[in-house]
């Protein structure tokens, strides 16, 4: 599942303890592990083998840039929601056609840049944004290829806020609007209408949801043709589950086994959009104990990482396994239950509550497990707190790969007008 490991008492990434990691560039701490995110990557390469997709990394899980730099070389495409993430991995020599837009809310400015660095396709989510991209591209005389995102009105299985393919969300087109588009193409002579995209959530333990929304694009698409529209290309989307406790998400291998037989014999191209399943499990948070403190009989361990540093906790109630990186014998036999806060003023600051842990001290180290994913891309500067440093570990190497910002960061595009002097 990971490269994370404990020897002799030592929590160890790859060929690096841990701590030795933590004592030179201090804590709060993103710490990822090469070697897992790209067994998680290759895993999905050889389970979908017979039909060679595209598989397009999801940006919005971690966009460092090291880490898309790996998955590139790897042969990832992307999976990019705002200019920002477009610019940036453009900026690490990404190939364009290996490039998918998606968001609900693009720009005219994000979709004239994408045109010009020639990406293989937008995911539109709405008629208004495929009149846009149509006259975007009319202006610059470009031909552009746009996917129809299909909101299946399919039941996840998954936390509400991460639910994106029911009736309810604000993601992509009803069939009914997605079929009026498709007998409307000749409005469009700048677009090739040439695919279908179904994303219905995240964090998805099962397949039948998966299956569902399969089942309905791919009846999109045979009807399509009745209407003279060549649908080339299926994005099946992302979503699988990562163990964060005791989840049992299916693997690549049994998820390829459930939709394959949908896909096979269709003839379409088809593009998977995994993020977390890639990244979740090959990143940890390292955070220090500040105080122990004990009030109306509860137990706080209040440590140097907030909710500005991993927001998933506070935002969704999501659990992350807590570890201590140094694990004294004599102290693990025993357990205390915390609540592991964090220094930010607000009571949703906290990364665990009521954790069986054993008994801390000021000084310790913890490793907030499986943080890879929407960790560190939903981390901010809440509290002026500056966001923490970003390294990776390749065996016995290990390297920082984004500096921890700087109090002068935190100000460094602001402005005090001449009134005020």
């Amino acid at each position: 599942m990971h490269r994370f490991s404990l020897r002799k008492d030592h929590l160890w990434c790859e060929q690096v303890p841990v701590s030795k990691v933590a004592g030179a560039v201090g804590t709060p701490l993103y710490l990822y592990s090469y070697g897992t995110l790209l067994d998680h990557y290759k895993k999905l390469q050889a389970a979908f083998k017979s039909i060679k997709p595209l598989i397009c990394f999801s940006m919005k899980a971690n966009s460092n840039l090291a880490l898309c730099r790996a998955l590139a070389k790897a042969g990832a495409g992307f999976d990019v929601v705002s200019g920002g993430e477009l610019r940036k991995i453009l900026g690490i020599g990404a190939d364009p056609k290996k490039i998918v837009f998606a968001s609900v809310g693009k720009t005219e400015g994000e979709i004239e840049a994408a045109v010009r660095a020639g990406i293989l396709c937008f995911n539109a989510e709405s008629v208004q944004e495929v009149q846009r991209i149509q006259a975007v591209c009319q202006r610059l005389g470009r031909r552009q290829m746009v996917i129809l995102r299909l909101n299946p009105d399919v039941d996840p299985h998954t936390h509400a806020f991460i639910t994106t393919g029911s009736r309810a969300n604000k993601f992509g087109m009803d069939v009914r609007t997605v079929e009026s588009i498709l007998r409307r193409a000749a409005e469009f002579p700048d677009l090739e209408l040439g695919g279908l995209h179904v994303h219905i959530g995240s964090q998805i333990l099962k397949a039948k949801p998966f299956k569902e929304g399969i089942t309905k694009a791919l009846q999109v698409a045979d009807r399509a043709r009745r209407y003279g529209v060549s649908i080339r290309w299926l994005n099946i989307g992302g979503g699988l589950g990562i163990v964060y406790r005791r989840e049992t998400p299916q693997t690549a291998a049994a998820y390829a086994k459930a939709v394959l037989p949908l896909l096979k014999g269709t003839g379409l191209r088809i593009i998977l959009e995994p993020g977390r399943f890639i990244v979740g499990n090959s990143g940890i948070l390292l955070t220090k104990v500040l105080y122990l403190k004990e009030s109306h009989g509860k137990q706080f361990a209040i440590v140097d990482a907030g909710m500005n540093d991993l927001i998933r906790p506070s935002l969704y109630g999501a659990y992350h396994e807590i570890v201590p990186v140094i694990q004294n014998q004599s102290r693990s036999r025993r357990r205390v239950r915390y609540d592991v806060v964090g220094p930010v003023c607000e009571s949703g600051d906290f990364l665990a509550k009521d954790r069986a842990l054993p008994p801390l001290k000021p000084g310790d180290l913890l490793a907030v497990m499986s943080a890879g994913a929407y960790g560190f891309t939903m981390s901010s500067n809440y509290n002026s707190r500056p966001r923490a440093a970003e390294v990776l570990v390749k065996g016995k190497i290990w390297t920082i790969v984004r500096k921890r910002e700087s109090y002068q960061d935190l100000v460094r595009n602001e402005r005090i007008p001449a009134f005020l002097r």
